[in-house]
């Protein structure tokens, strides 16, 4: 069984920053692709970055040039470092690891930016 634990929210001011640690059970060098996504009250979860076993990357436009998707296969984990943050990208924030059978999520990181 896959587990995904993520790690790094908090509360942080508007143009702060937070990186955020997704470690899993199992190596991720087994996924094609590990994202992370985010869920704000009463939306939708919408994908934020994800990443690529070759290391190619892919971001919302509202996040482009502030995050920064990476991964270290040696620790099996997948970081989401966060700059100039807004108040709204509060949020919760999960990590996600798809297959062909089903797609593994972690349980959350709370991220709350003030203004």
């Amino acid at each position: 069984q896959v587990q995904l634990v993520e790690s790094g929210g908090g509360l942080v001011q508007a143009g702060g920053s937070l990186r955020l640690s997704c470690a899993a059970s199992v190596s991720i060098a087994s996924f094609d692709v590990m994202g992370w996504y985010r869920q704000a009250p009463g939306k939708q979860r919408d994908l934020v970055a994800d990443i690529t076993r070759g290391g190619m990357t892919n971001y919302a436009d509202s996040v482009k040039g502030r995050f920064t998707i990476s991964r270290d296969n040696a620790k099996n984990t997948v970081y989401l470092q966060m700059n100039s943050l807004k108040p709204e990208d509060t949020a919760i924030y999960y990590c996600k690891a798809p297959t062909s059978l089903r797609n593994f999520w972690g349980q959350g990181t709370q991220v709350t930016v003030s203004s």
